[in-house]
């Protein structure tokens, strides 16, 4: 076996284009590093709920230039066999490191394959690119970013041209054809690509705008922001998305305004990740305004701060269907399993149709009919698609510019996001919904505790019959599982970014009129306790 792996090792570097990587293999094989060359080549990256991403290694399992270009070449096969060839292919990509050589040698092998290819200009957000594939007519979209991962991944995210991300067969397909791909280094060239100007950004801008008619909000320009890019991208087309829409400049965390590849005031560039807002928090607190919003760093994510506190992903998803709603905004509203049922009470109420959708927005943004298209969806890791017809995914700016409409409509009643929360609390009941995130290092640990809750699940959570669910048996198949009772549900899944085993835990308190919203929010939180407590003894972590 040692021979082979350093066989394996050394036919890579061989075969691998790029100096720097071919170097970093061979230090391996020369200092016959065998735990290390076995994680390197532990088997190729596949496409997760969010495409390709992992470590900026070399090797077939890490994101490197060799990587890419069989990745590319592999897109470049399945698109020519789906009768797309010599098509348009638009490519972006974010700040992390290696993203616009990534980029463009995506490029470089697409043009090579005979695509018309063109490259944004810059380092711009993911719903830029998103809204590119349709307004430019392509039959594909790549964008380079890890999104919210540590600063030492990158990725790479595929778009057909619907603008939406793959699907099966389609991720299998294009593994399959990356497969097929041979060695990185005989893989044809050209740099017959163009680099595009800055009108498909200004284009974005208009379109998310138009789509979101902040002219209905007469007085939104009172309204004071504060903001954060997380180190990321996000910061110039926010704010000219904000000045097209009549808000005032936001004001900024600093530190955190131009991209940074280190992420250095963070342990992790999420929002969700503890800490990751605390000096937005802190400026927020400072300055004294209305709302607070953080992006992660390709912008597909919104956080919301208000009152000093950190609304969750459930909570904006309600707020912002019930805000669409009340604009009259009618069709399918969705979200993934994963995220909170409030959204579907909300829109069941407005005699709207709502759908659950496998976990991953590529899910999401698919939901809705022809007699009721998709108008909004959401995911409670903070995505939110608030204008579909701009952005086939989730996108955290458009979801900043409909948040402060909202919370510019609600300052001129005196009322803020708490105060509409507090409403939708008496009116359908407290939701309250939470996370059991364990993160990992062998990746076993995770398949023992599916294992072990599929074969032993509980009968019962805060004393309460509950009926479970093999999500995996189901069209389409999905990797977890349910747990469903009497205002209690659980549902338990691995996640598709990162090591991580995950259990979504939501339970609906009666808002009482003799107690009240805080003896109501009091029991949800000690129910909260209790579900993470039986569900952490259930998976045995």
């Amino acid at each position: 076996m040692t021979g082979d792996l350093l066989a394996t090792a050394r036919a890579w570097a061989d075969d691998d284009p790029h100096d720097g990587d071919r170097t970093e293999i061979e230090a391996l094989i020369e200092a016959r590093d065998l735990a290390e060359l076995a994680r390197r080549f532990s088997g190729p990256l596949t496409f997760g709920t969010a495409g390709l991403r992992g470590p900026l290694r070399a090797g077939p399992a890490g994101m490197n230039a060799a990587v890419v270009i069989r990745s590319a070449a592999g897109l470049a096969r399945h698109l020519a066999d789906a009768g797309h060839a010599g098509g348009g292919v638009v490519i972006g990509y974010d700040a992390r490191r290696r993203s616009e050589e990534f980029a463009h040698v995506s490029a470089a092998v697409l043009s090579g394959a005979g695509f018309a290819v063109q490259v944004l200009p810059r380092a711009l957000p993911t719903p830029v690119l998103s809204f590119a594939v349709r307004h430019l007519g392509c039959v594909a979209g790549v964008m380079v970013t890890a999104s919210h991962n540590p600063p030492d991944d990158n990725g790479y995210k595929v778009y057909l041209d619907d603008g939406a991300q793959l699907v099966p067969p389609a991720d299998r397909l294009i593994e399959s054809a990356i497969a097929a791909v041979g060695p990185a280094r005989g893989v044809p060239l050209s740099e017959d690509w163009l680099t595009l100007g800055d009108d498909v950004a200004a284009d974005y801008v208009a379109a998310v705008v138009t789509a979101l008619e902040p002219a209905r909000v007469p007085d939104r320009s009172s309204l004071t922001l504060a903001f954060t890019a997380m180190h990321g991208v996000g910061a110039e087309t926010t704010r000219a998305v904000f000045a097209a829409a009549g808000l005032g400049e936001p004001v900024s965390v600093r530190e955190q305004d131009a991209p940074d590849p280190t992420f250095r005031t963070v342990a992790f560039p999420n929002p969700e990740e503890p800490g990751a807002v605390d000096l937005l928090r802190a400026l927020a607190e400072r300055v004294g305004v209305d709302v607070a919003i953080a992006l992660d760093p390709d912008a597909d994510r919104c956080s919301v701060v208000c009152g000093g506190r950190q609304l969750t992903g459930d909570e904006v998803g309600a707020l912002l269907a019930d805000w669409l709603l009340r604009r009259g905004v009618r069709g399918t509203y969705a979200s993934s399993l994963v995220s909170g049922s409030l959204m579907h009470v909300i829109a069941l109420a407005a005699g709207q149709p709502s759908a659950e959708t496998p976990t991953g927005f590529k899910w999401v943004i698919r939901a809705g009919t022809a007699e009721a298209p998709l108008v909004y969806g959401y995911e409670e890791a903070l995505g939110y698609a608030v204008s579909p017809t701009v952005a086939r995914d989730k996108d955290g700016i458009s979801a900043a510019l409909a948040v402060s409409l909202l919370a510019a409509e609600l300052k001129t009643s005196g009322r803020t996001l708490l105060d509409r929360l507090d409403e939708l609390a008496t009116e359908h009941g407290l939701f309250v919904t939470g996370q059991l995130s364990v993160r990992v290092e062998d990746l076993t640990l995770i398949s023992d505790a599916m294992a072990r809750l599929r074969s032993t699940p509980p009968t019962s959570l805060l004393d309460r019959p509950v009926a479970f669910a093999d999500l995996a048996l189901e069209d389409p198949p999905v990797d977890a599982v349910r747990l469903l009772g009497d205002g209690v549900r659980v549902i338990v899944r691995p996640s598709g970014t990162e090591a991580k085993l995950k259990a979504y835990l939501e339970t609906v308190v009666p808002v009482h009129d003799d107690a009240g919203l805080i003896a109501a929010r009091g029991r949800g939180e000690d129910e909260l306790d209790q579900l993470r407590a039986e569900m952490s003894a259930a998976l045995g972590l």
